[in-house]
C-alpha cells in the first residue's frame, strides 16, 4: 500500500489565513502528516491484484460446482436407470 503526500507547508499557511496561530498552524499540520502516512491505500497495482485474486477465487468456485454437479448427475440419473 502506497501512502498519499501531503503539503504541510501549504496546509499551514491555509491555517494561518483561517486565523490559526503560526505554532498552531504548525503542529496540526505536522500530525495530520503522521496521520495520513499511516494510512494504507489501495493504489491501481493492488486493485488490480485483488482483481486476479478474486478471479482466480471465481474460477476454482465455479469449476468445483461443475464437479459437484456432474457426480450428482451421475449419482441420481446415470445410478438409477428407473428414476
Amino acid at each position: 500500500m502506497s501512502a498519499i503526500t501531503f503539503d504541510t507547508l501549504k496546509f499551514s499557511k491555509r491555517l494561518i489565513q483561517a486565523g490559526a496561530s503560526p505554532e498552531l498552524a504548525e503542529a496540526t499540520a505536522q500530525a495530520f502528516r503522521e496521520a495520513s502516512g499511516e494510512a494504507e491505500l489501495a493504489n491501481n497495482a493492488d486493485l488490480r491484484e485483488l482483481e486476479y485474486r478474486l478471479t482466480i477465487r471465481m474460477g476454482a468456485m465455479f469449476i468445483t460446482n461443475i464437479v459437484v454437479l456432474s457426480a450428482l448427475y451421475k449419482l441420481v440419473i446415470i445410478g438409477n436407470p428407473a428414476g
